[in-house]
């Protein structure tokens, strides 16, 4: 090679050279201890940012930023975290890791399999993502069914809406969900629960339901239980959502359960106590508000195809419903589903009370002839309460007065529902229609599940009639004369 081509040739290398600096923040830690770390330095760390130690089986997630140092909660063995440890920022947000290999899982809120399996990684979600804008949502307008008579036909859900589940200690909440988990089975619904603070046993139950019902194929259990940290319990919702998102974004239906809130709070009130963030009503920090709004908000149905139906559940004290926690969530919702221990307590299952329940959005997405024959069976289950009440107080009725008392008793009876029972649509609107019409005046309560069960097994010959009273827009003349026929034949049946 000649001199002046060698010459023009280390030229060319020397333009194309170009030095490449990796820059790393490092901090200290100056405190470590319960679950969280306060980290020296790192001035330039983002809120929820994933911070790495010198210990590599922890890590963590920043949470306070001050001027000088940093509030980090752990994750990983953070029993081996030491004062003087290094710390590392990466600049990049923690996320969580999701497929399509997490349907039919059990995981913890960081994405790990508790079977022990690996998952492989299609894409890695930020745990805390900004909501849907406006103009990105569609309204509420197809109805998301629970199988729950006293739900679908007096406070309808539908998909994309956030509905309060709300009562106190064993009235049947972590039920109703349940239950409606249950019912997508067949819906091409995925659901997301997320079990905050729960017992390990509580949770295998309610795995082995959902497998003996066939539902567990299509569900994503996230769990951080009692024993967890507080940290692990405080993003575990967060987590839950981001996996929810993962599908929703692939335009399918979602339905995420978070079981409960109030204990995600209590986790959130430890860490900041901790963190020696200054304490507000009940010790709760001033924030408490907005960590849940940023959650709920992000269930939406989309223009673009997907949806994500948030049912948050929460624990009242002694039917205490204007106690801080219950009060904030009930302001950010769509509307609650109320269970009184009062009708729990009376056998009256699922324990809804109508009165205080209520879905501001779910009756647009209403099925039609549901939303017009549900509407009488509501008023007239009022009635028969403020009845019930005055009745008490005397013993000479009139018979008018009985009469109503007598219906509403059958009504109450009607919306009693077993366990892991769901009730289709059809078989729903033919009883609500049977219990308002007085045709179930002459059949003793006590044979009233006879004609329910003689219902639903019956419904399913009747195909024409099924799908008009799933598709049709209007409750029509011609359509009362068949359900009316249906019912009279099952009376028949019955009785004869």
């Amino acid at each position: 090679m000649k001199s002046e081509e060698l010459k023009r040739s280390i030229e060319l290398e020397i333009q194309k050279y170009e030095q490449k600096l990796n820059v790393t923040s490092i901090g200290y830690v100056l405190q470590s201890g319960d679950g969280i770390a306060i980290v020296y330095g790192l001035s330039g760390a983002m809120s929820g940012e994933l911070i790495k130690f010198s210990k590599e089986n922890v890590y963590g997630m920043a949470l306070n930023l001050g001027e000088e140092s940093l509030g980090v909660i752990l994750f990983g063995k953070i029993e081996e975290l030491k004062e003087g440890d290094e710390a590392y920022g990466t600049g990049e947000l923690f996320t969580v890791g999701c497929s399509d290999e997490l349907l039919g899982k059990v995981v913890s809120p960081l994405g790990e399999s508790l079977d022990g399996k690996e998952i492989v990684v299609d894409k890695k979600m930020q745990i805390e993502r900004e909501a849907p804008r406006m103009f990105d949502r569609d309204r509420v307008k197809i109805p998301l069914q629970t199988g729950i008579k006293a739900i679908d036909g007096l406070i309808p859900i539908g998909k994309g809406q956030r509905e309060l589940i709300i009562g106190d200690r064993h009235t049947g909440k972590s039920s109703v969900a349940i239950d409606t988990i249950i019912n997508q089975r067949d819906k091409n619904v995925i659901s997301v629960y997320v079990a905050i603070g729960q017992k390990q046993a509580n949770i295998a139950r309610m795995v082995q339901t959902l497998k003996e019902n066939e539902a567990m194929s299509n569900t994503i259990i996230v769990t951080s239980p009692a024993s967890d940290p507080a940290s692990l319990q405080f993003i575990a919702p967060y987590a839950g959502c981001a996996i929810a998102e993962y599908f929703m974004m692939k335009g399918q239906d979602v339905l995420i359960i978070y079981d409960d809130l109030s204990k995600h709070s209590i986790a959130y009130r430890e860490i900041s106590l901790l963190l020696r963030r200054p304490p507000g009503r009940e010790a709760f920090p001033g924030d408490i508000f907005y960590i849940h709004a940023k959650l709920l908000e992000r269930a939406a149905m989309l223009k673009k195809g997907g949806s994500l139906t948030a049912l948050p559940i929460v624990e009242t004290l002694a039917g205490d419903v204007s106690s801080y926690i219950p009060t904030n969530i009930i302001s950010i919702t769509d509307g609650q589903i109320y269970l009184e221990s009062q009708l729990f307590n009376s056998s009256i299952r699922p324990a809804i009370n109508a009165g205080l329940s209520v879905s501001r959005v779910g009756g647009d997405a209403q099925n039609a002839v549901m939303k017009k024959i549900a509407g009488s069976l509501k008023i007239a289950l009022a009635q028969y309460r403020e009845i019930a009440s005055f009745s008490q107080l005397s013993s000479d009725l009139d018979p008018v007065t009985k009469a109503q008392l007598e219906r509403g008793k059958k009504i109450v009876e009607i919306l009693k529902q077993e366990r892991v029972s769901p009730v289709s649509i059809p078989s729903q609107i033919i009883l609500f229609y049977a219990v308002s019409n007085s045709f179930l005046d002459n059949i003793a309560i006590e044979d009233l599940k006879i004609f329910e069960n003689r219902v639903i097994e019956l419904i399913d010959g009747e195909g024409d009639l099924k799908d008009k009273l799933v598709t049709s827009n209007k409750l029509t003349d011609e359509l009362i004369t068949e359900i009316e026929e249906f019912i009279k034949m099952v009376i028949k049946d019955v009785q004869g």
